[in-house]
């Protein structure tokens, strides 16, 4: 599983292999020849296979000239274009004896760069590295502006080499020269700054080559992010053995919907039984059992009383008293912010609900003595339940933990009292900061989804994409956690494998339909038997 890091901790796991005789060229060698795999892989149905390298002064471009000579010795017709002069470059004559072509950016006799962009269906990005420093200016950045100009007007494959040139690996920041690549592969480790935006949509798929760092370096042991993948996610899912029975497989109960968000109920619900759980049933208003109960024969019901359409702060006795098989508990998905409903739900945690009006987070930073913690099942609580939340005094400790908690950014200000621009402008360290005071789990939603847990860990999910901007894919993502969750998941490893299930499904909806527009929440969550077929492959 990809670790996360930041630019020091990455500097410091190169001086660490060095000082054990892994040496800073070995790593330049197998990071060129890693990314020579990953491009002849990926690119292996052209015709005529080509790549044009953009070759910056630091490590990245001699990554780049490795690859290079790699790809032309496997019969690529290959071009290097130097920002700088390399004189006297080992790497540079390893290009030329492999029958590829070397040019200097300030050579008169060096064809125009819109020329060489369109006569290669590669390029490779080696321009700048990790260590860049924003804004960008002058004659790099006049050579990126003009290289993004002809990847517009000739659209050849972007690979970045290690990142993006023109993003700060730290804070996710891009210069407006930043060409977006279709496949970033990075070296050893995803960097923190290529999960988070504005760099995210401009990073693509992410691929990760090993470069040969040894795994005990002690910088790894202090690296708590990571970046889930599918053989991560296959270790993480329950084992479903063939003589397994519904019971094995847990009872997922979800409370959720009203008359304006009928169908929040139905996405979470068939999300939780898509993802395994053995039994799902759904604690609706009464007067929403008619409209769903057709749409999802699998289910059970538990009906709650009602006013007018929403869940009434009497049905939280409903509830409690039908949870005695749930292994797990979703609420909160299509509720409202009617007064009852917040009433039911401080009432299911035990405390008399103050229904006032205010924002942000207001509890003490140390759990008050006072604060009881009811018998509930392990709880994820999403959507209008993350409101009501907030008016609800001490609720982190009122809540059985770890809870998992599922907020988008406007959300997450409800909870915290900053604004969604705050958030977004520091998302991992908002979602960190977070997870560790409440003592949850916390997912922020959003392009490049962050889940963090209240020891430090934190997993980030490199998606980002418009198919999932549309209701009731937060049904759907739920419905997935609380149906892990009900199989005995821990809360965070349900939290990140949930979410990465999620993005894939979204991705292969985007994918089948061909067009983001066009993907409904219902269509991720048909694509998640696919995504777990996959998963299985892995």
């Amino acid at each position: 599983m990809p670790a996360l890091v930041t630019v020091e901790e990455m500097r410091a796991l190169e001086r660490e292999a060095d000082a054990r005789g892994w040496t800073y060229a070995q790593m330049m060698e197998a990071a060129g020849a890693g990314l020579a795999q990953v491009v002849a892989r990926e690119f292996a149905i052209l015709d005529a296979p080509g790549a044009l390298g953009l070759v910056g002064k630091g490590n990245n471009g001699g990554d780049t000239l490795v690859a290079l000579a790699h790809l032309a010795q496997q019969g690529w017709q290959v071009s290097a274009y130097l920002t700088h002069p390399r004189p006297e470059d080992p790497l540079v004559e390893r290009v030329l004896a492999a029958g590829g072509r070397v040019w200097l950016a300030q050579d008169p006799d060096t064809p125009p760069l819109e020329a060489l962009i369109a006569e290669h269906p590669v390029l490779l990005d080696g321009v700048l590295g990790t260590g860049v420093r924003l804004p960008l200016r002058g004659a790099l950045a006049e050579l990126l502006t003009r290289a993004k100009a002809a990847v517009q007007r000739h659209r050849p494959a972007v690979v970045a080499v290690d990142v993006p040139s023109g993003i700060d690996c730290d804070t996710g920041q891009a210069a407006e020269q930043v060409l977006p690549a279709h496949l970033t592969v990075t070296m050893a480790a995803v960097k923190v700054g290529m999960v988070l935006p504005p760099a995210l949509p401009l990073v693509g798929r992410i691929e990760v080559v090993d470069i040969g760092l040894p795994p005990d370096l002690p910088t790894w042991a202090q690296v708590r992010r990571f970046v889930p993948d599918a053989a991560a996610v296959q270790a993480v899912l329950p084992p479903r053995p063939a003589d397994a029975h519904k019971g094995t497989f847990g009872t997922a109960v979800v409370a959720a919907g009203s008359v304006n968000f009928t169908g929040a109920a139905l996405l979470a619900g068939e999300a939780a039984y898509r993802s395994g759980a053995g039994l799902v049933t759904l604690a609706v208003p009464y007067p929403l059992h008619a409209a769903l109960a057709g749409a999802l024969p699998e289910a059970t019901w538990i009906l709650l009383p009602d006013e007018l359409g929403v869940i009434a702060a009497r049905a939280a006795e409903v509830l409690t008293r039908n949870l005695g098989r749930a292994t797990a508990l979703l609420v909160g998905p299509g509720f409202g912010l009617e007064d009852t409903t917040a009433e039911f739900l401080a009432r299911l945690l035990g405390v008399e609900p103050d229904t006032r009006p205010r924002a942000g987070f207001l509890a003490r930073p140390e759990a008050p003595p006072q604060a009881t913690k009811p018998d509930l099942p392990p709880l994820v609580v999403d959507a209008d339940g993350l409101k009501l939340l907030a008016r609800i005094d001490d609720w982190p400790w009122r809540l059985p933990g770890p809870a998992v908690l599922t907020p988008h950014p406007g959300e997450m200000a409800v909870l915290t009292g900053l604004s969604v621009a705050e958030i977004q402008s520091q998302r991992l360290a908002v979602a960190e900061k977070y997870a560790r005071q409440w003592g949850h789990v916390v997912v922020l939603k959003g392009a490049g989804t962050l889940i963090a847990a209240p020891d430090g860990r934190t997993a980030a999910i490199p998606v980002a994409t418009p198919a999932l901007a549309r209701a009731g894919t937060g049904d759907v993502l739920a419905g997935i956690i609380v149906g892990l969750r009900a199989q005995g998941v821990d809360a965070f490893e349900a939290a990140w494998a949930g979410a990465w299930l999620h993005a894939q499904a979204g991705l292969k909806a985007l994918a089948l339909l061909g067009h983001s527009a066009a993907v409904l929440a219902g269509d991720v969550l048909a694509a998640l038997p696919d995504v777990l077929t996959d998963v299985a492959g892995a």
